[in-house]
């Protein structure tokens, strides 16, 4: 075990969930991230709080659940970090444990690298301003559309609430990535048509090669191109999984395009949509998987006003 490892870890459990001595504080990791679990876990006990080391089975996408019992200790901790390969996010467990009064953080696909550099290192009250801006924007807004290499998707998120990932989760029931800083919102079902270029990353897979192609019809994949088409059109199977589910913007300024999602997404100057389950955030879409797409320096217009030029955020 690494004493840094230990001391960041440390730091972030005190300022992005505000454990307190005492406090019951479950960690939820699966074989691949168990000694990085290991590390939170000695830093929780160092805070003088209850912590509780759970180690499942790798799940074998994202979205799918935890067993049950599992479920049920998040349901029933007041902190829970959910240190995984694949993501709990979009996962009814982390809607119920949230609902429960849990101070709730997930980090899929979290690497060493990334708690010593990175995303981690943000200034988290500059991250959390600019995140709730984007998130208000949001939530006020229409209609989307996204610009990117001569290729225009367009959605409704009319009647939709934007959801903050700031990356400080200190009062009882809000949650979050961490590392973070995201404005994202579950578009309307249907509602998207047209062809987005994804050149950042993809969840599950990595950095991309070369750009990913994808034609959208009445909210739903049907076509992809590229060296990534026939992995993710895979992944998301032919039921539910291939509607857009959500669509977010990066506004972490120290994060990096990695291959890890997890910190991709969060790169400001990149947007990500999303495709399969959004029912946690919002929408109606269960498909039991949600892989995400990062797409970067594009333009987006939302409610034809630019919000975002370039990557650059116009707000």
């Amino acid at each position: 075990m690494k004493e840094q490892l230990v001391e960041v870890s440390v730091k972030m459990l005190q300022n992005c969930l505000g454990l307190q001595a005492g406090e019951t504080f479950l960690i939820v990791a699966d074989d691949v991230k168990k000694e990085l679990a290991e590390s939170v876990y000695e830093a929780g006990k160092r805070l003088g709080a209850e912590a509780m080391l759970a180690v499942i089975r790798e799940r074998e996408r994202s979205g799918q659940e935890p067993p049950a019992p599992v479920a049920a200790a998040m349901a029933a901790s007041q902190v829970v970090l959910c240190i995984t390969e694949h993501s709990l996010t979009h996962t009814q467990a982390r809607k119920a444990a949230v609902a429960a009064g849990a101070r709730l953080a997930t980090m899929p696909g979290i690497t060493e690298d990334m708690f010593l550099e990175g995303a981690i290192a943000a200034d988290y009250a500059e991250v959390k301003e600019r995140t709730e801006q984007v998130t208000a924007v949001l939530t006020e807004g229409k209609q989307v559309r996204i610009e990117k290499g001569g290729y225009t998707l367009t959605f409704s998120i009319d009647g939709r609430k934007g959801v903050p990932s700031t990356g400080v989760y200190r009062n009882p029931g809000e949650s979050g990535n961490l590392p973070s800083g995201e404005g994202y919102i579950a578009p309307v079902e249907g509602s998207a048509e047209g062809q987005i270029l994804i050149d950042g990353s993809l969840a599950n897979y990595g950095k991309l090669g070369e750009p990913l192609l994808l034609t959208v019809e009445k909210g739903r994949i049907v076509r992809a191109e590229g060296e990534a088409a026939d992995w993710l059109l895979g992944v998301l199977g032919e039921g539910e999984g291939r509607q857009l589910g959500e669509f977010g913007v990066g506004t972490n300024d120290k994060a990096r395009i990695t291959g890890v999602v997890l910190e991709d997404e969060k790169v400001y100057g990149t947007i990500h949509v999303a495709f399969g389950s959004n029912n946690t955030f919002g929408g109606t879409v269960s498909a039991g998987v949600h892989i995400d797409g990062v797409v970067t320096a594009p333009d987006v217009f939302l409610d034809e006003r630019i919000i975002l030029e370039n990557g650059k955020l116009t707000l």
